[in-house]
């Protein structure tokens, strides 16, 4: 089972705290193995009908029958809706962006120009201006010959995307075969959030100076934005590879974090907080250390790899790369906020390694990449999928 951190408050559905205070105790640590449990791979499905409301937790809606929207895709990375509910999909070693409408009609609208796929890197996250009514802008993170970069694209009157046509939001990003983060989403205040990894060099995750493994924040032309604790564009610290963002009702930042051997991450960013890495990897053996701030929720590695992270419907949803199923998050807002009730799992083991996972611009449905043909997994002659999860 996941662990709810000491940081976040369990309530309602969620098991009693006793309960989750021992599963600390089993779990908590950068030196434990990996625990299996009830909800290990080959375990059984948990219904999301069975999550109530409660005290404190956001009213919780529904997950229906997942329906496949399209297959034959190329390690899709990340889904992100255009205003008139078409998406746009990128494709990690294709380089291409294709636009998806929810009728499963696929169309490539372009390649990215100095896409250079290796290990984890490629063509990654994606984000539609807010102002694209009138800007048409559209922005991507990807992995270069000289590192990771977030550069502006525009689309086309015709709708296509012209590829080498790139305005160069923010550079310098280490890059690596591994931990190569990749996650952009715009938040409600307008701002540019980014997920970075260490890039395979754990050291300039401590390193405010450096780019690598923080959560970043911008202006939409790549600015630090106003307020940034260090006034740089950090705006945290301490993390190993980050490749979801997703923000609350009340406009917190929560971001996923891949673990190395222990403990994958959930975490409520703040402005300067450290997340620990790589001093601390999932919760903390007391003491705790202040100077590290806890997870809201930490799993066991088999369970998780997580990528994709949207809020929709009362919940975070996460997808599971190594763990191949869709965990679920109930969280609190307002005077609750940091609360969560019991995560639970829904497609284990039927679609395979999970990756994007983005809620329409209405919440009344989250779209999930499969991640199958990424070398890692074990591709089926439909891979990859895009699939819909209705939310009622």
């Amino acid at each position: 089972m996941p662990v709810i951190s000491g940081r976040a408050r369990l309530t309602g559905a969620g098991v009693p705290l006793v309960a989750a205070l021992a599963l600390l105790a089993g779990c908590a640590g950068g030196g434990a193995e990996p625990q299996a449990g009830t909800d290990t791979p080959d375990g059984p499905e948990l219904s999301s009908a069975s999550v109530a409301p409660a005290d404190g937790l956001l009213p919780q809606a529904v997950a229906g029958e997942p329906e496949v929207l399209a297959t034959g895709l190329a390690a899709p990375w990340a889904v992100a809706f255009l205003p008139d509910g078409d998406a746009l999909v990128t494709e990690r070693d294709t380089a291409r962006i294709l636009r998806l409408a929810p009728d499963g009609e696929l169309t490539p609208l372009g390649v990215v120009d100095q896409v250079t796929p290796q290990g984890e890197g490629g063509l990654l996250g994606i984000a539609v201006s807010p102002g694209f009514a009138t800007d048409d802008r559209v922005l991507v993170y990807y992995t270069a010959a000289d590192g990771n970069r977030i550069v502006a694209l525009t689309m086309a009157a015709d709708g296509t995307i012209d590829g080498a046509d790139q305005e160069t939001v923010l550079d310098g990003i280490p890059s690596g075969f591994t931990h190569n983060g990749g996650a952009i989403a715009f938040g409600p205040d307008g701002d540019l959030f980014v997920g970075t990894g260490d890039a395979g060099d754990r050291s300039r995750s401590q390193d405010p100076d450096d780019p690598a493994g923080k959560i970043l924040r911008l202006t939409a032309d790549g600015a630090p934005a106003p307020g940034n604790p260090f006034g740089t564009e950090v705006y945290a610290l301490g993390i190993r590879n980050s490749q979801g963002i997703a923000f609350g009702p009340d406009g917190e930042v929560f971001a996923s974090e891949f673990g190395a051997r222990t403990a994958d991450e959930i975490n409520l960013i703040e402005p300067g907080r450290n997340y620990g890495w790589p001093e601390v990897e999932g919760t903390q053996e007391p003491p705790v250390d202040d100077a590290y701030t806890e997870p809201l929720l930490v799993w066991p590695v088999d369970q998780a790899s997580p990528s994709g992270l949207t809020m929709a419907g009362g919940s975070l949803w996460m997808g599971a790369l190594r763990g191949e199923r869709l965990w679920r998050v109930p969280i609190g807002a307002g005077d609750a906020t940091g609360t969560v009730g019991e995560p639970e799992q829904l497609l284990n083991d039927d679609f395979g390694r999970l990756r994007g996972v983005t809620a329409t611009p209405d919440g009344s449905a989250l779209w999930v990449t499969t991640s199958n043909r990424d070398g890692r997994g074990n591709p089926t002659a439909e891979d990859d999928r895009i699939i819909v999860v209705p939310l009622e």
